[in-house]
């Protein structure tokens, strides 16, 4: 049985904040809000997504590409999006710091690295 749907869960400390974030500066869309008094929850669609599943050699091959030393810890966001760098500026605005330049990957894309408020790093890309 294959699965329908792929989720992926962030606990953040400011919720408000993440929200702000992800959904008004990066531009995901909001498919709900199930927030009561128990607890906030927001679902934001990101489009078509997949799990992409490398060894420790290959994200530090990664790593070195997109930021030029090893920083990733087990879990990157990585989102296609049309212009990466013109994302980071409006990104940077919303609390975002940039971790490396732009970059021409060895397999095509153009990749650039952010740190989100939250903590999340994330590979904004670009393919040819």
């Amino acid at each position: 049985m294959q699965p329908t749907e792929f989720r992926v869960v962030l606990t953040v400390e400011d919720h408000e904040q993440a929200v702000t974030f992800y959904r008004d500066a990066l531009g995901l869309s909001e498919l709900a809000d199930w927030s009561s008094d128990n607890g906030k929850v927001v679902l934001l669609d990101a489009g078509h997504a997949t799990l992409e599943l490398v060894d420790a050699a290959q994200a530090a091959v990664i790593d070195q590409v997109e930021v030029g030393r090893r920083v990733a810890g087990p879990v990157r966001l990585a989102l296609q999006v049309d212009n990466p760098p013109a994302l980071v500026t409006v990104l940077q605005r919303a609390g975002a710091e940039p971790l490396g330049e732009l970059a021409e990957t060895p397999w095509g894309d153009r990749n650039v690295r952010i740190l989100a408020p939250d903590g999340m790093q994330l590979t904004l890309f670009t393919t040819p």
